[in-house]
């Protein structure tokens, strides 16, 4: 599955924070390049890249081994909430209705 976030945070803060999200889940992390990792583990494998998009802005993608939405799936959305709040300290996540 493919997913993706754009934030106002640095590329390389949002992969500092991709680091400590997925080594919390017991996955090992890989750099591929200055922007991009690649973590595996018991959940399957994901790969994140950040980049610098059209002004201020990081473009965050990630992609899974998985079908469907599966539990790594959920747990990337998880990371795009924490890397939404390191932009936006004050945000609240609101169910949707």
């Amino acid at each position: 599955m493919r997913l993706f976030h754009r934030t106002s945070i640095l590329p390389a803060d949002a992969l500092a924070l991709a680091d400590e999200h997925f080594a919390a889940l017991g996955m090992r992390g890989v750099a591929d390049g200055p922007r991009t990792r690649t973590y595996t583990g018991p959940l399957g494998t994901c790969r994140i890249t950040a980049k610098p998009e059209a002004g201020h802005y990081t473009f965050v993608e990630a992609v899974t081994d998985q079908i469907g939405e599966s539990r790594l799936d959920k747990n990337v959305k998880k990371l795009f909430n924490r890397i939404h709040r390191a932009a936006d300290p004050a945000h609240v996540p609101q169910p949707a209705s």
